[in-house]
């Protein structure tokens, strides 16, 4: 066990979600007290169908709050922080900007400023993304390429890491920023993303279902291996020159959405299955995937699970999931 998260009080921002619930999975086992903030009840949230959700202090409210949140961190004498809490899915970004930027921007700065105004807190890991970068003339992204998000989610996470990175230069706040690439795992029950929503379809049956035109390329990273990312991202947030910097969390391998279906159906029981391209998104970034060697040099970082290996592990867990095992 590591004895540095034993007794640690850790707030969690987004906690009923895909990566907090691993997250918290893992805090709790090394001994943590797990402070979450919740503002809707998902039944079919991992966090609530393991009973995790028992374990932890659960603060029910929105992110946007600002008294709550500050009565959080100092009430319970938070020392680590993982904001996590976003608004992720492109589509509805794209059709209800409005609150994507009220989540994911006023909410990150209303906690920053939370953060910086409670003395318990001795960190805070901000969750950025891949799409921060926009789109970019040459790939892979490093952490030092610009941050131009054009479309609404894509901006809103860059603003979320720029505005991360002005409390950590402009008021010394410990912040690291994460970078990480499409994440995937059990647990994710937004089935128009890719990954979940085909290994739904392929495990019953059914034609996967690709809304692009399957050419364009992602880099994808399992949860598990994301989770090791943020846990040894916060142990180091005390260094001085950790403070400010962001770390891409990938596999630095792209792939085409017609090459991950493909791979899907060939380890199902329905390796005949053809996939429906519909053709039809708009407001995407072509191509996107992930330089991780900084996390490697300073963190000790790099992925444990190959793309096949972290499939088999995710489409086990759907399958009993759906009841099909």
């Amino acid at each position: 066990m590591n004895n540095y998260w034993q007794g640690k009080r850790v707030f969690i921002t987004g906690c009923t979600g895909l990566l907090g619930s691993w997250l918290t999975d893992s805090l709790l086992e090394m001994g943590a007290d797990v402070i979450g903030l919740i503002r809707d009840r998902v039944p079919q949230s991992l966090l609530i169908r393991s009973n995790l959700i028992d374990q932890i202090t659960v603060v029910r409210g929105d992110l946007c709050n600002y008294d709550l949140l500050e009565r959080t961190l100092a009430e319970y004498e938070i020392e680590i922080v993982f904001h996590l809490a976003a608004q992720t899915i492109v589509t509805i970004a794209n059709r209800a900007p409005l609150s994507t930027f009220e989540t994911n921007i006023r909410g990150t700065y209303l906690l920053l400023e939370a953060a910086r105004r409670n003395p318990t807190v001795s960190g805070v890991i901000i969750a950025s993304s891949d799409k921060a970068y926009g789109d970019q003339p040459q790939l892979p992204y490093y952490e030092t390429t610009p941050l131009q998000g054009r479309h609404p989610y894509d901006v809103s996470k860059s603003c979320t890491d720029l505005i991360s990175q002005s409390y950590a230069h402009s008021y010394g706040l410990p912040v690291i920023v994460t970078r990480c690439a499409n994440l995937y795992g059990g647990g994710d029950l937004n089935w128009n993303r890719i990954l979940p929503g085909t290994i739904r379809s392929v495990l019953m049956g059914e034609r996967p279902i690709i809304r692009s035109d399957g050419t364009f390329k992602r880099d994808y990273v399992y949860v598990k291996d994301a989770v090791r990312g943020y846990l040894m991202a916060a142990e180091q947030i005390g260094k001085p020159a950790l403070c400010g910097e962001a770390f891409n969390f990938g596999m630095g391998h792209p792939e085409t959405a017609l090459d991950i279906v493909q791979t899907i159906i060939r380890v199902s029981d329905h390796p005949g299955l053809e996939p429906i391209i519909l053709d039809e998104v708009e407001n995407e970034i072509q191509d996107q995937y992930l330089n991780s060697d900084k996390a490697g040099q300073l963190l000790g970082w790099e992925p444990q699970y190959t793309l096949e290996s972290g499939l088999a592990e995710t489409m086990a867990w759907y399958r009993e999931f759906l009841n099909l095992s």
